[in-house]
């Protein structure tokens, strides 16, 4: 196969465009090619008048050596490469252990779905409850503003990447092709089949439900076992005469122990009460950089004119994003963080007396509005005092915005015209909020530091340069936004195993590896590799990544 990239075409090209622009490029009839899959289709829309849809596709010839002797000034054709998955290891007959996964988001579902395919049957522990039983307690705090605190957006099955909106894409090197075996393991599960060639491809939350239970499906019924409501509350390490430490079990909230050599330590960044516990152990963690912010919400319509012209509404281009940044002068990085077209701002609080904003769209993303993330780079620096110090942080904001709020859960919104006079907001304008169980107006300037708000309220005019009527006054700021990622990293080796801690393996959001649902099933895919080839090495064999 041969692989051409950066055919450009209209966007209402014909079905027969795409074979013939092939067959351009490569000097031949359409006649002589042999098929072509597309492996990326995106937009270019920066002239709104003329936006081009550009694909990349492997297409097969007769004669590949000479195909490519004809054209090798293009660098836009060459090799296909392979990027089929095979797996590194099997599980031997009698496994004397099993391995442990605990946590059930996007790193430990695939990183379980990887061993079970190995043959070494995992173990998976998720504190919260089955994807459905969860959604109704999820339903319960944004209807009713009850919050269960094992069983909530972030905790349960498939993690706080199901209440999402679904996203798909990530900028990691991926020199394997991890995140095509990521997306082909979700479509095998039931995922639209588009997600492998769109360039932003996403699920939505009602769909992410379906592939969350195929995958438990399929890892039971290759011997993989679950278990729900059972949290993981200590690990025991043996420590020897030479100073090394491994893991030798878990022990459950129940005081059930089960003994194992192997942890995959996938929690999310939202288990701060096994930080705690993990550093008492003396597992190496360090500090690690975040961001907090705004949730804003504009009219889905006036993003979709301002990025697309008349084309807005274009069933291929769907609902506009955009991915923005300010730097100001104050030093802080104002970027756009998780953008939702046609979504709605959702309670993500896991603990009573907090509030916690995030974004998720359905399938269709055919709400009213637009919403992002409008955050702030935040380093150890403002934060100082170990590891566990940024979790004392986004807490003492996220108490903030409760007790703005109204302190029945309840968030705090602010008008952006409000916000950039610096008064506060008394009602709303003909931008309806979407965050449930409700909203209070009022002023945003005591929910976040005070260089988070000046450098806010620096980018936001900024941000309608780009995008014209960014800063419309109707638009709504809701408060906060604190859990962007992971406020600390648990440190590991080349073998994905903790530093000081052998047969743990950190993995994913919570750990500090991973940003977004694509890349923490990257990052579970590589570490169940590693403790495949852990649990097969001969004895005494150093394993390196």
């Amino acid at each position: 196969m041969l692989r051409v990239t950066e055919i450009k075409l209209p966007l209402d090209h014909d079905p027969a465009a795409l074979a013939a622009a092939i067959a351009g490029r490569l000097h031949l009839s359409p006649e002589q090619l042999g098929g072509h899959e597309v492996v990326r289709r995106g937009y270019d829309a920066r002239r709104r008048s003329a936006i081009t849809l550009v694909y990349t596709v492997d297409v097969a010839v007769p004669d590949e050596a000479g195909v490519l002797a004809r054209v090798q000034d293009d660098k836009h054709v060459g090799q296909a490469p392979d990027m089929g998955y095979r797996l590194v290891a099997r599980a031997p007959a009698h496994l004397a252990q099993r391995p442990v996964v605990i946590g059930a988001g996007p790193c430990g579902l695939l990183a379980a779905l990887t061993l079970a395919q190995m043959g070494f049957r995992p173990i998976m522990l998720e504190r919260g409850k089955v994807v459905r039983e969860r959604t109704k307690d999820t339903w319960a705090l944004w209807r009713r503003g009850v919050l269960t605190p094992e069983s909530n957006v972030q905790f349960g099955e498939g993690g706080a990447g199901t209440f999402s909106d679904g996203k798909l894409y990530s900028g990691i090197k991926d020199p394997l092709h991890l995140g095509r075996r990521v997306l082909s393991e979700f479509v095998a599960a039931g995922a639209p089949p588009e997600i492998m060639y769109v360039s932003k491809p996403h699920i939505g939350t009602f769909r992410l439900v379906t592939v969350v239970e195929s995958l438990r499906q399929q890892i039971e019924a290759l011997g993989g076992t679950y278990r729900f409501e059972s949290r993981a509350d200590d690990i025991e390490i043996a420590e020897g005469a030479d100073g090394s430490r491994q893991v030798t079990a878990v022990v459950l909230a129940n005081g059930e122990r089960l003994a194992t050599n192997h942890v995959v330590l996938a929690v999310g960044h939202s288990a701060r009460d096994t930080f705690p516990m993990l550093e008492a152990r003396g597992v190496a963690m360090v500090a690690k950089p975040f961001s907090l912010g705004f949730r804003i919400e504009h009219p889905q319509a006036l993003i979709d004119s301002c990025r697309f012209g008349a084309h807005a509404g274009n069933p291929i281009l769907g609902a506009a994003d955009y991915k923005i940044v300010h730097h100001a002068q104050n030093g802080r990085s104002v970027y756009s963080f998780c953008m939702c077209p046609g979504g709605q701002v959702v309670a993500a609080t896991s603990e009573p007396g907090l509030v916690v904003t995030n974004g998720m769209s359905q399938y269709s993303r055919a709400e009213l509005n637009a919403n992002a993330g409008i955050v702030v780079g935040i380093t150890p620096e403002d934060y100082p005092g170990g590891p566990l110090a940024g979790i004392a942080f986004q807490r003492h904001w996220e108490a903030q915005a409760f007790t703005a709020g109204g302190g029945d859960y309840r968030a705090p919104v602010q008008l952006v015209g409000d916000f950039l006079a610096g008064r506060a907001s008394t009602k709303l304008g003909s931008v309806v909020p979407s965050y449930k169980p409700g909203v209070l107006p009022t002023d945003l300037s005591t929910c976040l530091p005070d260089y988070a708000i000046a450098a806010i309220r620096e980018a936001i005019p900024a941000f309608d340069r780009q995008i014209r009527g960014f800063s419309m006054a109707d638009a709504v700021l809701t408060g906060v936004e604190t859990r962007t990622s992971s406020p600390l990293r648990i440190s590991r080796a080349g073998d994905f195993q903790s530093v000081n801690t052998q047969g743990l393996y950190p993995a994913g959001e919570g750990a500090g590896f991973a940003g977004g649902i694509l890349s923490a099933g990257v990052d579970g895919i590589r570490v169940a590799e590693a403790v495949a080839l852990a649990m097969t090495a001969p004895a005494g064999a150093k394993l390196d990544s």
